[in-house]
């Protein structure tokens, strides 16, 4: 990783005192396989939807040149982010995070939903510069600009003048500057959920905003019906109109896409026939294969061919609504009649593969479809797949084929930094695997794996000290953290594997060269669903250390 972040200088400083011991890790793997990924595509036409699998959810896209930019929301996760290249949408490459320093992301006591909401990218041709610009909901909306997202970013630049949330920029052919975002209903609401669209114009120039914000949406689409919920706000200029294309409905199973039409960017605006142009929440059959749910919160793209395409978020429930693995990324042409777009008509499935013609498939794509990898820790800098919660502390470094991480007195049931490093669950079926060598000093001393979806719920499985005794033992916490399983081990290094099976988990250990154990099979894992859960992201699966194991608040 090329970014400053992840130097082991920057990060780590040896530490002489009495603590706990550095947990040496020596290797993580990850292998998924879903049914969903298993039907042979031609990658050259052919792609699976989703495009990113796992959590990446509100998707943001813009394009310079031949080039497409890709943004998601990680809220309290550091570095903040993440942002992907492409030069046909549906390869992607990691280029980083847009935000990786500290003083363009204070998370400090954020909760795990907490942090960045719903990033917007867009290319200024005027003047040659991306613009990213988001809420910190611990800080408030701001944006940064960069001339090459390569590079870095700048600093950030607040804008309270905003009030609300998911702010994005828009650009007119006369220079000119706008932001929308979702606000509250000028005079008070008249519902539990009714939201609004405002317009403010932006100095290009002086890098702010000039004049009062105006009200150009009120509740959403067909108002008589109390529309909830009106957010993700995207401006465009297209033919003789403007489109300001919106989500409305939550961010559940009621999910849409809607859109509007304007002469002018302050309106009047004129609701689309079509309204919703993408949903999945009814006219489908429950039982479909490859369900997707929720979709919604689109960003909508001309490549240079004059072809339109649409990114949104979707969600892969492995019953009802509950899904372990976050909000992905999809992507669906644009089709156009009578002036107006539409994504996906009503009572149409997400189609598990879509065509394009022309792809450019790299030789490994760890992003989408079935695939494996293993981490062995190479040079002295963590792999991009790893982040962080909230801004670290110096607390690990990579050596010698190791990940080392010093634990630190905070735990996962805390809204503090921790000692830990996080990958995405991408699939519903999975294989997640390390091996840790760690001596433990007292019974509050932990190091091995954990589960996040929140604070409140979580798994933390790994050795640690029981009744005076080494043991390897694995927490439950759904509001409440219960030991589930426990077996006492000899000294060695011990082994850890998790094994997903959409609502089910089974988790295993070995010590040293020894054979894999059961430590607990079947454990219900719903608690790390999102509709179960409450929140925004999907399961993170962590390397974890700790000093401090004890729950507290």
């Amino acid at each position: 990783m090329k970014q400053l972040l992840y130097s082991t200088v920057a990060l780590f400083t040896l530490c002489t005192t009495a603590m706990a011991q550095d947990a040496s890790f020596s290797y993580f793997s990850y292998t998924g396989d879903d049914a969903r990924f298993q039907q042979k595509i031609n990658p050259t036409t052919q792609y699976y939807n989703p495009i990113l699998a796992g959590f990446y959810p509100d998707p943001s896209i813009c394009r310079a040149g031949d080039t497409f930019y890709l943004v998601n929301s990680s809220f309290s996760f550091y570095p903040g982010v993440p942002i992907h290249k492409s030069k046909d949408l549906v390869n992607w490459e990691s280029i980083g995070y847009v935000l990786n320093r500290p003083s363009q992301l204070p998370l400090e006591k954020q909760r795990v939903s907490g942090g960045i909401f719903a990033p917007a990218i867009e290319y200024n041709e005027k003047n040659k510069t991306f613009y990213m610009i988001t809420t910190n909901v611990g800080r408030g909306n701001f944006y940064v600009k960069s001339k090459d997202p390569e590079k870095g970013w700048s600093d950030p630049i607040y804008l309270p003048i905003i009030d609300g949330i998911d702010p994005s920029f828009f650009f007119d052919k006369d220079g000119k500057g706008y932001i929308v975002h979702n606000a509250p209903v000028m005079g008070g609401a008249d519902y539990e959920g009714q939201r609004a669209i405002r317009l403010i114009e932006f100095d290009v120039k002086n890098d702010k905003a000039i004049g009062e914000p105006i009200e150009i949406v009120r509740g959403g689409t067909k108002v008589e019906k109390r529309p909830i919920w009106i957010e993700g706000p995207h401006l465009y200029r297209i033919g003789k109109y403007y489109y300001l294309m919106c989500a409305e409905g939550g961010t559940g199973a009621w999910h849409s896409e809607v859109i509007f039409r304007a002469k002018n960017p302050k309106g009047p605006w004129e609701e689309a026939p079509n309204n919703p142009i993408l949903t999945q929440r009814t006219g489908l059959d429950p039982n479909r294969p490859n369900v997707v749910t929720s979709t919604g919160h689109a960003d909508m793209i001309q490549d240079k061919k004059g072809d339109w395409w649409a990114v949104f978020l979707g969600c892969r429930p492995y019953e009802n609504d509950f899904y372990n693995t976050g909000r992905d990324t999809y992507l669906l042409p644009v089709t156009w009649k009578d002036g107006w777009p539409t994504i996906l008509k009503p009572g149409i499935a997400i189609p598990p593969v879509g065509d394009k013609k022309g792809l450019m498939p790299s030789s490994k794509n760890e992003l989408t479809g079935n695939f494996s990898y293993t981490d062995n820790f190479p040079g002295t800098e963590l792999s991009q797949k790893w982040f962080f919660l909230r801004n670290p502390s110096q607390f690990y470094r990579v050596a010698n084929g190791k990940l080392l991480l010093q634990p630190l007195g905070t735990n996962i049931y805390q809204r503090d930094a921790i000692s830990a490093v996080w990958t995405r669950q991408q699939h519903e079926h999975f294989v997640a695997e390390t091996a840790v060598s760690f001596t433990v000093k007292n019974e509050k001393h932990l190091a091995g794996m954990a589960l996040l979806q929140n604070e409140d719920h979580n798994f933390v499985f790994g050795k640690t000290l029981l009744r005076g005794r080494q043991a390897v033992v694995l927490t439950r916490a759904e509001k409440q953290s219960t030991i589930i399983a426990s077996a006492f081990i000899p000294d060695g290094e011990l082994k850890l594997k998790v094994e997903g099976n959409g609502r089910y988990y089974d988790f295993y250990y070995a010590v040293g060269n020894g054979a894999w154990m059961p430590l607990c099979m079947g454990v219900d894992a719903i608690n790390l669903s999102t509709s179960r859960s409450g929140g925004f992201i999907g399961n993170c699966i962590g390397l974890y250390a700790t000093s401090n194991k004890i729950s507290q608040k």
